[in-house]
């Protein structure tokens, strides 16, 4: 028995020095626990459904589940979130960590809602708890389709002030930029006459994809002065999401840079922990 102990225990001292391992490991830690502090809160969310404060308890999870493994994370602009009316809210999407951003949003913007590829919706339990904080599910295959779920957010975001929190991409980056975005979420700020608040997180430098690292490090998420659709019609939706972009684009370089100096010292790690 004893000897059985101490093979086990080399085999997992070898796997856990091992930094492809360790990579893939982190990341179904990450998801697996998601998952989890997701759905164990759904029987209180049952008596409130598609309300945005039932994804409060999961969001604070996330956060723990992250901080763990060892991403620090600083959020900037406060003061630039939408005051006393809704919004559409566009975040540049990296990775499956994003969740972790999403966490962070929930909280300080309120009113939160947010688009989903509709198959989310089928991973139960998970799907139903998506579904119980008021995700709306879109088919990217129908495109009419999806226009009109987008469509159907209007009345929410007029009436209920809510926070429509998108990703424009439309899939995953591959970190280094941001890719082309999407008209959608540009027709409902426009069709709703609401502003546009861009979000902007930094390249997840303590992560490689190609090297499989997955180490400790710092990302800042910039919540960018609001930009107005007052007056404007369809015509002026490339311009929007050229001015949109252009001020995203710049954000990111801005602050990926920033963030990798902060990475090479972790002293100051230490310090924004508090901040």
């Amino acid at each position: 028995m004893d000897l059985m102990w101490l093979v086990t225990g080399v085999v997992l001292l070898l796997l856990l020095s091992n930094e492809r391992f360790r990579y893939h490991c982190k990341f179904i830690i990450f998801i697996v626990s998601c998952l989890i502090v997701a759905t164990l809160p759904i029987p209180l969310m049952l008596h409130r459904p598609k309300d945005a404060r039932n994804a409060l308890l999961p969001a604070l999870g996330c956060k723990v589940i992250s901080q763990l493994l060892g991403m620090s994370i600083i959020v900037r602009g406060k003061e630039n979130i939408v005051k006393d009316q809704g919004c559409v809210v566009l975040i540049n999407h990296q990775s499956a960590l994003d969740l972790r951003v999403l966490a962070e949003l929930w909280p300080i913007m309120e009113r939160c809602t947010q688009v989903a590829k509709k198959s989310l919706f089928y991973l139960w339990p998970f799907g139903l708890a998506c579904w119980l904080w008021g995700t709306i599910f879109i088919d990217r295959v129908n495109a009419e389709e999806a226009q009109q779920k987008l469509n159907s957010t209007e009345q929410a975001i007029k009436h209920r002030k809510a926070r429509l929190l998108m990703f424009p991409e439309g899939t995953r980056g591959d970190g280094n930029e941001l890719l082309p975005f999407k008209k959608g979420g540009f027709h409902v700020a426009v069709n709703t006459q609401c502003p546009i608040q861009p979000v902007v997180v930094s390249k997840y430098l303590f992560i490689n994809s190609d090297r499989k690292h997955f180490g400790r490090g710092l990302s800042i998420i910039t919540i960018l002065p609001a930009i107005p659709t007052e007056g404007l019609t369809k015509s002026d939706i490339p311009a929007l999401m050229e001015k949109t972009r252009n001020a995203m684009v710049e954000a990111f370089k801005k602050t990926s840079d920033e963030a990798r100096q902060f990475s090479e010292n972790s002293s100051y790690l230490l310090h924004s922990k508090s901040e």
